[in-house]
């Protein structure tokens, strides 16, 4: 590893501190070094909030050794003025001495505009220092602005048999049909706090009346999505009445009951669903079904991950789980539990 990768590692790592807090804005992190000696760190910590960049240079006491040092920084420093003043701006003020940079903004409004900035005013710049690495960090936010949409993971669990669901037919009262041993709550929790936004159909909610939060994880809720277009859902379910904020995508009401928003579309397919989502500003969305709402997502090939928990026990009969037409990257066992993961994107 050279003494670039090194630093623009530590910046990677720096970056990742920022999780969802960040979007829709994207994980930046900033190192500054002088001599081999790392004096300034900073990373992006909330949406509107001050950059890497800025929250480095602000960890440095004496602002005249930034004239020979190096800042690593994740992403191309902003150019133009959003929530902040641009980033480009303030290095070159603190007459940095070389910029070295893992990744090129995709967003349109930087798109190599700060790099352009930093060397007409004389600063040496490097880019693509661990830039796949950068790339993978910052997959929701490149998915985002290039492909218009949010960033899509499709999350469900199957028994040996592959069944997502047993037989409601007789069943009076809703509940979850659990498949996943209790212990692997705790990694589909972490997964939830990743995400802007969870998305179910609205049969989920009458069957299972689940929550949608990460109550087994420490970590923020995402909001909750449900595709409901007659409105049949349960009025008094879990995600209607626990004062958290849910959206409900439907084809009859546009209002807002409570932390409850109705938005009303004249079409709720997936296309008009993610651009819907796209134009609210939601970067990353995990499905977690039913059944009939993640195969809609594959068959229309808009989906970027998927998660596929398979446990140990047997349903016999049932709702069939979905089927995706690829190999697994990486399969991990937990427990009793098999975890496959899918990838459908890349850089």
């Amino acid at each position: 590893m050279t003494s670039d990768e090194k630093y623009m590692l530590r910046a990677l790592q720096l970056a990742k501190l920022g999780g969802v807090s960040v979007a829709p804005n994207p994980l930046v992190g900033a190192v500054i070094v002088l001599k081999d000696e790392i004096i300034g760190e900073g990373y992006h910590q909330k949406y509107g909030e001050a950059h890497a960049e800025v929250n480095a240079v602000n960890s440095v006491k004496d602002k005249t050794l930034l004239s020979e040092a190096t800042i690593y920084v994740t992403l191309e420093p902003c150019s133009h003025f959003g929530k902040t003043p641009p980033c480009a701006d303030l290095l070159i003020r603190s007459q940095f001495k070389r910029v070295v940079i893992a990744q090129v903004d995709p967003f349109s409004e930087v798109a190599g505009r700060g790099i352009e900035k930093l060397k007409a005013a004389g600063i040496q710049v490097e880019c693509g220092v661990l830039e796949q690495e950068a790339k993978e960090l910052n997959k929701r936010f490149i998915t985002f602005h290039t492909k218009k949409r949010p960033f899509i993971t499709l999350k469900w669990a199957q028994t040996k048999d592959g069944f997502i669901d047993s037989d409601r037919s007789q069943q009076q009262e809703p509940g979850i049909h659990w498949i996943s041993q209790p212990e692997t709550q705790v990694i589909t929790h972490s997964i939830r706090s990743k995400e802007q936004a969870i998305l179910v159909g609205w049969r989920t909610i009458r069957n299972d009346n689940p929550s949608l939060t990460t109550r087994a994880f420490k970590g923020p809720d995402p909001v909750r999505i449900v595709i409901d277009s007659q409105l049949q859902a349960p009025k008094n379910a879990t995600v209607f009445t626990d004062g958290m904020k849910t959206v409900v995508l439907n084809q009859l009401e546009d209002k807002t009951v409570n932390e409850t928003r109705y938005i009303r579309l004249t079409d709720l397919n997936i296309e008009t669903i993610l651009e819907t989502l796209f134009q609210y500003g939601i970067s990353s969305v995990l499905v977690e079904g039913g059944a009939g709402t993640l195969n809609r997502f594959i068959e229309s090939d808009l989906w970027d991950e998927a998660l596929i928990i398979t446990g140990e026990n047997e349903f016999k009969s049932g709702l069939k789980a979905p089927v995706i037409s690829k190999n697994s990257i990486k399969t991990h066992p937990f427990g009793k539990d098999r975890l496959n993961y899918f990838q459908n994107y890349s850089f």
